[in-house]
C-alpha cells in the first residue's frame, strides 16, 4: 500500500506581454527519464500563507520579486497525488496569476533539491503549449491558462520588471528543454 505524504503548495502562473506562460523544465531525480514542464511554485513552509508562498517561490525560482498582495487570490485550486524522489505526495496546491511586461529567468536563489531536479525554463505561447506532445503539469494547464486569463482580463499596463532587472527574456533556457519538476 502506498502511503501518501501531505502537502501544500503554491504555484504561479506568470504570463508576459506576449501571452506567453513561463514553465520550468526538468525531472524527478529518481527517475530522470520522467521528464516534464511546470509552473514555478512549491511547497508551503510552517506558519505561511499561499500566496506567500507563491512570492517567495516565484523569487526562488525565477528572480521575480513581487509581494503576495501582487499575486491577489488564487485563480485555481486543485488536490494531486504524485512520486518524486524516495516519496509519494497528496497536494493541495493553489494557482496564482501574475502578468509581467517581460522577464530574464536568474535561477541564483534555487535550493538543493531545485538544482538537482530543475534544468531550464522556456516562455510557451499559449498554443504551442495546447498542441505540444511534450508532458506537462497540471495535465489541463491549457484550459487553467485560459479560464484564468478570461476571469482576469490584461490590465492595460503590465506592470514592467523592477528597475534594475534583465531585458525581457524570449525562450531562453537554462540547460536542457526537456523536463521539470513538483518543487
Amino acid at each position: 500500500m502506498t502511503v501518501y505524504t501531505p502537502r501544500r503548495a503554491a504555484r504561479v502562473l506568470l504570463v508576459d506581454a506576449a501571452g506567453r506562460v513561463l514553465l520550468l523544465a526538468g525531472h524527478d531525480p529518481a527517475r530522470p527519464d520522467h521528464r516534464y514542464w511546470l509552473t514555478p511554485g512549491g511547497g508551503l513552509e510552517p506558519g505561511e500563507s499561499p500566496a506567500a508562498a507563491a512570492a517567495r517561490e516565484l523569487a526562488e525560482e525565477t528572480g521575480l520579486r513581487l509581494t503576495p498582495a501582487e499575486l491577489g487570490e488564487p485563480v485555481e485550486q486543485e488536490r494531486i497525488r504524485f512520486p518524486f524522489g524516495a516519496a509519494y505526495y497528496e497536494q493541495e496546491q493553489q494557482f496564482f496569476l501574475a502578468r509581467v511586461a517581460g522577464w530574464e529567468v536568474d535561477t541564483a536563489g534555487l535550493d538543493a533539491v531545485e538544482r538537482a531536479s530543475i534544468t531550464g525554463h522556456r516562455w510557451w505561447p499559449l498554443d504551442e503549449l495546447a498542441a505540444t506532445t511534450e508532458r506537462y503539469y497540471p495535465a489541463d494547464l491549457p484550459a487553467l491558462l485560459r479560464r484564468a486569463l478570461a476571469a482576469r482580463p490584461e490590465p492595460a499596463d503590465p506592470p514592467a520588471p523592477p528597475a534594475g532587472s534583465a531585458a525581457p527574456a524570449g525562450s531562453a533556457d537554462v540547460g536542457s528543454t526537456a523536463g521539470g519538476a513538483p518543487c
